[in-house]
């Protein structure tokens, strides 16, 4: 399960992130569950639903679109406690710590445990389209997605940080380099994660210093 120090890192690092997009973004009225709903369509293409034809899930890419989805859930939360991150964590905490996955849509009761990964995919598609999120739900996704809390948080962390080092180093202004000594920064993330611990309480400005160590010395 995630620690209430992972959480509260990933909900500072949502809100820093929307700010840098815009300051007023908590009464924006930004779709945040339309966009986690377009992520999960997103996920259901990655594991491959049509029995017209020979597919092939893709894990990594399913992963992938669960970080993102993450993202947008995250900030969905903090605005269902109007900015405060110690609320939203407390109560994203409590979410976790619920003894059942089970999920009430349209006065029918849906079990995950019981449920195969595309229809609990589909059904969190459901529920983000009705503006609606369960966080036990999405967890149990990610377990079925052979992914940990610790691989979901480093994974969060690092694009959130990556993010923020390409735009404060002119991404925006086509000034940023993306490839330093022959390999992407994308490769170079993996390399600096592969060296932290995820528990420090300042691990993600870990990640950044890291990152602008690497990026300083291959000018």
């Amino acid at each position: 399960m995630l620690s209430q120090q992972q959480l509260a890192t990933m909900l500072t690092l949502q809100n820093k992130m929307n700010c840098k997009v815009n300051a007023s973004w908590l009464t924006a009225g930004y779709g945040y569950l339309r966009a986690a709903m377009v992520e999960s369509v997103e996920a259901i293409e990655h594991h491959g639903w049509k029995w017209w034809k020979a597919q092939q899930r893709d894990l990594p890419q399913l992963q992938m679109e669960l970080v993102d989805i993450w993202h947008f859930a995250l900030s969905a939360s903090i605005i269902d406690y109007k900015g405060d991150i110690q609320a939203t964590a407390n109560a994203l905490s409590a979410q976790l710590a619920e003894s059942t996955t089970q999920v009430q849509f349209d006065n029918k009761n849906y079990y995950p445990e019981k449920q195969s990964l595309l229809d609990n995919l589909e059904l969190m598609t459901g529920l983000c389209a009705a503006k609606r999120f369960s966080v036990p739900l999405f967890m149990y996704i990610v377990q079925q997605c052979e992914m940990t809390t610790d691989e979901l948080f480093r994974q969060y962390v690092g694009k959130n940080v990556l993010n923020f080092f390409r735009q404060d180093n002119g991404y925006k202004d086509g000034t940023y380099i993306k490839i330093w000594q022959n390999k992407e920064d994308n490769e170079h993330l993996v390399d600096v994660l592969e060296t932290l611990d995820i528990n420090a309480s300042d691990y993600s400005e870990q990640v950044y210093q890291a990152l602008a160590t690497r990026y300083a010395n291959a000018q």
